[in-house]
């Protein structure tokens, strides 16, 4: 599975969003300046980053089932 190139494309998809999250909740903690400039922001990319990441997930499952490797 980790030769797959989408495999690696769900994978990093994954770890943006994760990253993107504690970037956001970093800032809501600490609160500051950066926190009331960026919070929507971080919060829109957030939503579109899970997005691509579901879609690519369910890509990856669906070629996974046709018997694509």
């Amino acid at each position: 599975m980790w030769r797959d190139p989408l495999f690696i494309l769900v994978i990093a998809a994954c770890l943006g969003v994760l990253v993107i999250l504690m970037i956001g909740v970093g800032s809501f903690g600490k609160g500051g300046e950066f926190h009331r400039r960026n919070a929507n922001r971080l919060m829109r990319y957030r939503i579109a980053a899970q997005a691509v990441a579901v879609l690519l997930i369910l890509l990856f499952v669906v070629v996974r089932r046709m018997g694509g490797n």
